[in-house]
């Protein structure tokens, strides 16, 4: 049980970010938000793929005047991301937004940030102040604390930006504490991960607001999930992080999906769905397996709704110890595969047949989960694996080869 950092606890519509709520997951639109029936679709897409929160870009007048209708047709809290023009945050504010994230920085006026601050204590309204890399401004009357906090980071390999970020976080929070403006969540993103790791690491040990995890310019999926999942994992995993968002060149869907998938491994969201666990495949597979996965994968997300685990192995040789604690599992062999269910085994099926009768076993398991007549992750029995010239046939042919030929090969004892 990873131990979570305390945070302060804001409210976002009616999601609680920091305190002992769960780590919340967000994503961002890709389209424009004047574009109210585009927006709203964007929306609710991310909302039916698990988002808790969903933010989208005002950068001109036409989006602000659109959050109104957006509001209305959607479920989700949303929040307004401003850079520049304090008006268009005031704008959404009026709109009813549930959020603002707010740059301090790239708002010269002090007054004008102010306001944004009244209007937002005056709704009930937190805001999120960043700090990224990419858009923090040094400025000549801070170089004094610059310089303090970069003889205490002298050692850190990050330790000019650190100092920076950790001087301009001080100089925003100063302005929001002298309206005893608290409903704070904070964002320090790089894209670099290691600086993502030390910069959240220190701010956790400075500031009790709730923070919010990212990964600026991750890139595509292909290679932003690894940029954004190593350092947010070691964060999350270290109790430091209330609300995340996984950030990809793609399709914000698989945002939503990946971030929500690494709170569930992380056992910081209660996992909602199948877990579906599978061999990366050897010369000893003799079923098409990657098309099998692909096709267990899809029945499950259709037809799966409690968390039960399905384990689908492609050979007998490390199955039955990989599949421990699986409450549903299969292992190929010859063209056949065998079903356990929590141990037990229960069919004993032709390839052709192999997804079909999988997913009932599932079906039929979720039913007895359902009435309370079975618990997720009770192993009945132990699983004894198959012989392996025995039910699956797997080698069969090359055994009977090898004894004609007078040699001897070691046999699996059941």
């Amino acid at each position: 049980m990873i131990k979570r950092r305390k945070t302060r606890q804001v409210k976002v519509g009616n999601v609680l970010i920091g305190g002992d709520a769960p780590v919340a997951v967000q994503s961002m639109t890709s389209g424009y938000t004047h574009d109210i029936d585009g927006c709203v679709r964007e929306i609710n897409k991310l909302a039916a793929a698990g988002a808790d929160i969903v933010r989208v870009a005002v950068p001109e007048r036409k989006d602000t005047e659109a959050l109104k209708e957006i509001l209305k047709q959607v479920s989700v809290p949303v929040v307004a991301d401003v850079h520049f023009h304090f008006q268009r945050a005031l704008e959404a504010v009026e709109a009813g937004v549930q959020k603002i994230r707010l740059n301090p920085g790239n708002i010269n006026d002090r007054a004008q940030v102010e306001k944004v601050i009244d209007a937002c204590k005056e709704r009930g309204i937190p805001i999120r102040v960043g700090v990224n890399e990419g858009s923090i401004v040094e400025r000549k009357d801070k170089q004094r604390r610059m310089k303090e906090l970069g003889a205490v980071f002298s050692n850190n390999r990050h330790g000019h930006m650190l100092a920076i970020m950790i001087s301009k976080l001080e100089e925003y929070l100063d302005i929001f504490y002298e309206r005893n403006f608290y409903d704070i969540v904070i964002s320090a993103k790089s894209i670099d991960p290691l600086l993502v790791i030390d910069a959240y690491t220190e701010i956790s040990r400075r500031f009790d607001h709730p923070l919010h995890l990212g990964v600026t310019h991750a890139g595509p999926k292909e290679t932003g999930t690894i940029r954004s999942v190593v350092p947010l994992g070691t964060l999350l995993a270290n109790g430091i992080g209330d609300t995340i968002r996984i950030s990809y060149a793609n399709d914000p869907v698989y945002e939503v999906q990946d971030g929500l998938e690494l709170l569930y491994v992380l056992g910081l969201r209660n996992r909602k769905g199948a877990e579906l666990i599978a061999c990366p495949t050897c010369g000893r597979i003799q079923v098409d397996l990657f098309t099998l996965v692909q096709q267990v994968n899809a029945k499950l997300k259709e037809h799966i709704t409690v968390p039960i685990k399905v384990a689908v192995m492609g050979c007998v040789v490390n199955g039955p110890g990989e599949c421990e604690g699986a409450d549903v599992a299969i292992f190929a062999g010859d063209k056949r595969g065998i079903i356990y269910v929590q141990g037990q085994k229960v069919a004993n099926v032709p390839e052709e047949k192999i997804l079909d009768a999988l997913l009932e076993q599932c079906r039929l398991f979720q039913d007895k989960v359902n009435r309370g007549e079975a618990r997720l992750g009770e192993k009945l029995v132990d699983i004894i694996p198959p012989d392996p010239i025995g039910e699956l046939g797997s080698g069969y042919a090359k055994i009977a080869a090898e004894k004609a030929g007078g040699a001897s090969l070691p046999i699996l004892q059941s």
